[in-house]
């Protein structure tokens, strides 16, 4: 089995230890090529090589962003798929804040643990066949979002431009922070889904393709606790920016049995696609990362269109 191992030498949790066990890990059991990202977009490059070259496996070791780029850089789109590319199997090692992606998938948040059982996901071969979302002309994987969270994930952005750590105290600080300043904008997003009445007066909303919708520390964050990769898309559209019915919303989205209900929510777990505009440009992030402002987003389900070596959901 010919595999590619990229690694993001510069995402949050990444180390050289790390990066040696798991290389040494995989070329036991793999013909392995190693290569380090050097710029953003750089990962979109190399699982671009990997599926020219028809390498069997591509396994990530680095953040959300660095996975969602890999991914946009081997998956054909839709539309573009004549079912002629070669299309890799995807393996994923923890190595940013967050990881969302690998935990909603089962794979343990701890880099070692993580190299541990993706070998014994390999010896078994024991893979999973999940569905992504698409953003226009643009996988993702766990969330998408336009609003606030598009907002948090600009600032954030820009505070690690300055040699910031994204860590879970400065993501609260700069929500809060964040969340003030959107306050004071008139709720202009309009959602369209097949099926439903039209959705008007929306100040943020997220899209999502799994859940939890992301993780503070240990705990889940369930905007959509009945979305996952098997099913269509979660939509949670919030219509009220109201201190208290925010912090009652905040409390649901954090309880162990989350089912995040409110007047001021519109929420659907289980949809085909979404159609959201506005009138003035807003911000709209993806798995995490700030892609910039758009008046028009067009959000999709695609079933069983990606190979992971994962555990097998839970029934």
């Amino acid at each position: 089995m010919r595999t590619l191992l990229i690694v993001n030498p510069n995402a949050t949790s990444t180390t050289p230890a790390t990066r040696d066990l798991l290389a040494h890990a995989l070329e036991s059991r793999t013909q392995l090529t190693v290569a380090h990202t050097q710029h953003r977009g750089h990962a979109a490059e190399l699982a671009q090589w990997a599926s020219t070259n028809e390498m069997d496996l591509i396994v990530v070791h680095g953040g959300d962003g660095t996975v969602n780029e890999t991914i946009n850089g081997f998956l054909p789109l839709p539309e573009l798929n004549d079912g002629q590319a070669w299309i890799p199997r995807l393996g994923v090692i923890p190595g940013g804040s967050a990881n969302v992606f690998a935990r909603a998938l089962g794979i343990s948040p701890d880099p070692v643990t993580a190299t541990n059982q993706l070998i014994d996901l390999l010896t078994l071969e024991h893979d999973r066949t999940i569905g992504l979302g698409l953003a226009d002309d643009r996988w993702f994987t766990f969330s998408a979002g336009v609003g606030l969270d598009a907002d948090v994930c600009e600032a954030i952005d820009a505070s690690r431009a300055k040699g910031n750590a994204a860590t879970p105290g400065r993501y609260i600080r700069t929500t809060v922070r964040q969340f003030f300043r959107a306050k004071r904008r008139e709720p202009d997003i309009r959602i369209e889904i097949p099926g439903h009445e039209v959705v008007d007066g929306v100040h943020y909303a997220f899209v999502t393709n799994a859940s939890p919708w992301t993780y503070l520390n240990a705990t889940p964050v369930r905007t959509n606790p009945g979305t996952s990769f098997e099913t269509g898309l979660g939509v949670f559209a919030v219509k009220s920016m109201a201190v208290l019915p925010t912090l009652m919303l905040a409390r649901q989205l954090l309880s162990a049995n989350g089912n995040p209900k409110s007047r001021n929510l519109f929420r659907e777990d289980d949809v085909p696609s979404v159609h959201i505009e506005t009138k003035e440009p807003i911000g709209l992030q993806i798995d995490g990362d700030f892609i910039g402002k758009r008046n028009v987003v067009d959000f999709t389900a695609v079933p069983d269109v990606l190979e992971v070596v994962a555990p097998q959901p839970r029934r």
